[in-house]
């Protein structure tokens, strides 16, 4: 009776939940790289401050909305930050643990279950994000382009953001039989996304097809939501329906890469 509580205390001890593990492995990768991406961490969001903030700001003479050019362009460029982050840690990565590596399969025979890979892995991706725009929040801080203490809130809009974006590139990079269709996406999906989603100007001044097809992205709403927070001005859309609307497509994108992973691994 002693061996048996013993063992019993010995697995409650060992963690319930599988999706950890696979976040864990990720971290210790992640360990030894962390120090080449520290100084681009910082050095990216300077240089794209002072170029676009203060060099492209200093031909807007009355800002947008009368409020200058460089506290107005700030959280676009972290809600398109928070997107570059999630679509670079969602493409070639993952479809390279299904084709090059086959970490997937190794994970899969592990075993754990397909809702633990993709989970473990899409957590790992919003930490990259979220650590990401922490950087950024800090040098445009430093910077005084934080006008309200509502930019608290930046951290956790922009990692919603982030899932939106990742779960369903997940299920994309799952599904293309070669990482040429990755380029594609980046070339047609991510560079009009970012140029054309209210990061740079506002939408309303995009023609009336343009705008709808802006107000469709999951970008729009990051960038409305996190300009929202950091002017301290209400957003165009309530901040319940920016949220479910991201919510929406997290949980879209969640299951239809839980299908895409399921078919590739489970046979």
């Amino acid at each position: 009776m002693v061996d048996v509580s013993v063992a019993e205390r010995a697995g409650a001890a060992v963690p319930r939940v599988p999706a950890l593990a696979v976040l864990a492995h990720y971290l210790v990768g992640y360990r030894r790289t962390w120090r080449a991406g520290v100084f681009s961490s910082f050095l990216l969001p300077v240089l794209t401050v002072l170029g676009f903030g203060v060099g492209v700001g200093a031909y807007v003479d009355r800002g947008v909305g009368g409020v200058p050019y460089l506290e107005w362009l700030v959280p676009g460029l972290i809600a398109s930050t928070a997107l570059q982050v999630a679509v670079a840690e969602s493409t070639w990565p993952v479809h390279s643990n299904f084709k090059w590596i086959r970490t997937y399969h190794a994970q899969v025979a592990a075993p754990l279950r397909v809702g633990d890979i993709v989970g473990g892995h899409l957590a790992f991706v919003l930490f990259r994000v979220f650590t990401s725009v922490l950087a950024f929040l800090l040098v445009t801080a430093l910077f005084g382009a934080l006008r309200s203490p509502w930019a608290l809130t930046v951290p956790a809009v922009v990692v919603l953001l982030g899932l939106a974006v990742a779960a369903p590139t997940f299920a994309f990079s799952a599904a293309v039989p070669s990482d040429s269709y990755l380029a594609l996406f980046f070339r047609f999906a991510v560079i009009p996304m970012t140029l054309f989603a209210g990061v740079f100007f506002p939408v309303e001044q995009l023609p009336g097809g343009l705008r709808q097809l802006a107000y469709v992205t999951p970008l729009w709403h990051g960038v409305d939501l996190c300009r929202a927070a950091t002017l301290g001005v209400p957003p165009q859309w309530s901040v319940t329906g920016h949220l479910l609307y991201l919510a929406a497509w997290a949980a879209a994108g969640w299951l239809l890469a839980r299908r895409v992973f399921r078919r590739t691994l489970v046979v």
